[in-house]
């Protein structure tokens, strides 16, 4: 067996595990600030009819929900409402829908439902198309599955060698039929000179789908198969194909960019002598350097510590409208005045994880600008780095490559799963959270989990690669994180069971104070998997899990030993729902819930902090909690 950590010898684990009866709370501080996003918004598309799109056949409609029998192929059932754009084709109608709006360099998100072995595509500027299909359990995916760029097609070629240039994802990220799957997807539109002459081709920039990249700077010659025309524009609408099979859309929504950036105009540095994290009054200082720059980079600076930097110039604004500016310093501080105002002050030492956003409103044309980069201690952290977007500007880099290391990315380390399980203990994020008694377990089936030794909670399923160990063992490792290297499926991350006063009890967010919470620690199975166990109150709780090799499915067995009343917690969402197969979707279709038939057990749907829980009340005697996850 592969045993990466130095904790996996069951008896040591035991002991490291039951030091503490009770974990220290594993919940963030009350105080609550306003998050910034670090992107402007983007531009939604309404689903409350089909005015935004161009007349077509009656296959397409406006939906309120939608359900997709994951065991019965091409299934789609929709319900009254809006929100949701289904496609159901059929004998007489059957066409694509194109949007009115007509785009050239896009950035698209949207959800996408695929039912038992359907299959449609999206098509940029209809003519490029990423494929969508039911690619559930596909092991080596190819141009045709979920994600991937549809070949081009010439008869020509001869019988057997029509298709060419297709470019299948780099995996397989795909989910179960019936469930919301999220793409993100950046296209550049092919450029052409004023007689009309392509010189640049079309790409897909990076193609993401449910959080996994797939596509990387795919360079498209010409249009793909089955596009609406074969001609190359510099816009031209989206098309959803609706010809071959039943999908659904919804969440639509996207930026367009125009091609121009923000730039520099008389741009004049001088430097100071600085040795505190306040940042001074610099009218009152008398400069060790000035000169006029074309860059801002921290190696303008004349020593490695103590001297602060300051720039002052125009920056050409392109078009009216909202600004986005991030800022990263290495263990310095700074700040940004745009138009006159003060937009980010940050005055004492700052990392690159911890960024500076602002927002703001200019006007088309020159203004002037003022940035500060304060190093006043010998830190070896060092350099800085600007962001910019704006109305039509896509985000870009406003510092010179020399200013920051973060244009050169480590590679990635990644723990490989093998035909023998993987342990490997690490911190890792739920949430906004870091958790720091995970570990994560690999399985030769190639399905992946993460669960919390602190709380005893499931946190986190996936399948494909195994875990990113990079912010681990890269250089120092300080962030000691593991991220799971595939599409994750992230679940509630509370403590699983909890004594409760009635079913309307709020449920805690972490280990009870007035209960016994003691872990006993887990025991390797013959082929190396762990079983989980610790005692809750009067409760002895064993928990196994048992991947499905051939579909994405990690089946959940609880053993109870003890006499006591409890509730358990299966799962959290925005929405759960029962569906007609029995099965629960959870988080609004983002994964299921399936328990056996016949197992005893009476899940209960609750609301809770403006969230739906799914709980089963645990009466004293009951043996085995059993149910799978399929995602």
């Amino acid at each position: 067996m592969n045993r990466i950590s130095c904790f996996l010898i069951t008896g040591l684990v035991s002991i490291l595990l039951a030091c503490s009866n009770n974990p220290p709370q594993t919940t963030s501080s009350e105080d609550v600030k306003e998050v910034i996003p670090d992107f402007l918004p983007f531009k939604k598309v309404p689903l409350n009819d089909l005015s935004e799109f161009k007349a077509t056949t009656g296959n397409w409609q406006i939906a309120g929900d939608v359900y997709a029998d994951r065991n019965t192929e091409s299934a789609l059932e929709v319900t009254e409402g809006v929100g949701i754009l289904a496609n159901i084709p059929t004998n007489e109608a059957r066409n694509n829908i194109f949007t009115n709006l007509e785009h050239g360099n896009f950035e698209l998100e949207l959800d996408v439902m695929m039912p038992k072995g359907s299959n449609s595509g999206i098509y940029f500027q209809s003519r490029y198309e990423v494929q969508l299909f039911d690619s559930w359990g596909q092991k080596d995916p190819h141009h045709s599955d979920i994600g991937g760029i549809y070949q081009r097609w010439d008869d020509s070629r001869g019988k057997g060698n029509e298709g060419y240039e297709g470019h299948a994802p780099r995996v397989n990220a795909s989910k179960t039929p019936g469930l919301w799957q999220h793409f993100k997807i950046i296209f550049i539109a092919p450029k052409f000179d004023g007689s009309g002459k392509k010189i640049e081709n079309a790409k897909f920039e990076k193609v993401w789908l449910n959080g996994v990249l797939i596509q990387e700077n795919v360079e498209l010659l010409g249009t793909t198969r089955s596009a609406a025309f074969t001609d190359e524009v510099p816009k031209a609408p989206l098309m959803l194909q609706g010809d071959h099979g039943p999908v659904a859309f919804r969440n639509i929504q996207y930026k367009m960019y125009d091609g121009q950036k923000v730039t520099f105009s008389e741009l004049d540095l001088k430097e100071y002598e600085s040795s505190d994290d306040s940042i001074p009054d610099f009218t009152q200082l008398t400069p060790i350097k000035a000169l006029r720059v074309d860059s801002i980079t921290y190696a303008h600076g004349s020593s490695d510590s103590k001297y602060a930097l300051v720039y002052q110039g125009e920056l050409n604004i392109p078009n009216a409208g909202d600004y986005l500016f991030k800022i990263h310093f290495g263990g310095a501080g700074g700040q940004l005045i745009v138009d006159g105002k003060m937009i980010l002050d940050m005055q004492d030492g700052f990392y690159f994880d911890q960024p500076g956003i602002a927002k703001t409103t200019l006007a088309k044309g020159s203004v002037p600008f003022t940035l500060v980069y304060n190093k006043p201690s010998r830190h070896w952290r060092k350099g800085f780095a600007l962001f910019v977007e704006g109305a039509g500007i896509k985000q870009h880099p406003l510092h010179a490559p020399s200013s920051t290391n973060t244009n050169r990315e480590p590679t990635p380390i990644i723990v490989t799963a093998s035909d023998e399980p993987v342990l490997q203990r690490c911190f890792m994020m739920i949430g906004d959270e870091k958790r720091t008694h995970v570990i994560a377990v690999a399985t030769p089936e190639g399905i992946h989990y993460a669960y919390d030794l602190q709380i005893g909670a499931l946190l986190h399923i996936w399948d494909g690669e195994f875990l990113d160990v990079t912010q681990m063992w890269h250089q120092r490792g300080e962030p000691q994180l593991g991220v799971p290297a595939g599409a994750s499926v992230a679940l509630h991350g509370d403590p699983d069971f909890a004594f409760l006063e009635g079913d309307a009890g709020a449920w805690p967010d972490s280990t009870q104070t007035n209960v016994t919470f003691k872990q006993i620690g887990y025991e390797l199975n013959d082929i190396g998997l762990p079983t989980f166990s610790y005692q809750f109150g009067d409760l002895k709780v064993t928990n196994e899990f048992i991947p499905r090799a051939s579909e994405k499915r990690l089946n959940r067995k609880i053993l109870l030993s003890g006499n006591a009343d409890a509730f358990f917690k299966v799962a959290e969402g925005e929405i759960i729902s029962q569906l007609p197969d029995g099965a629960y979707g959870i988080d609004d279709k983002s994964y299921y819930i399936d328990f056996p038939a016949g197992n005893g057990l009476e899940p209960q749907i609750r609301k809770s902090d403006g969230m739906d829980e799914l709980i089963v009340k645990i009466p004293s005697g009951t043996k085995e909690i059993a149910y799978d996850i399929i995602w």
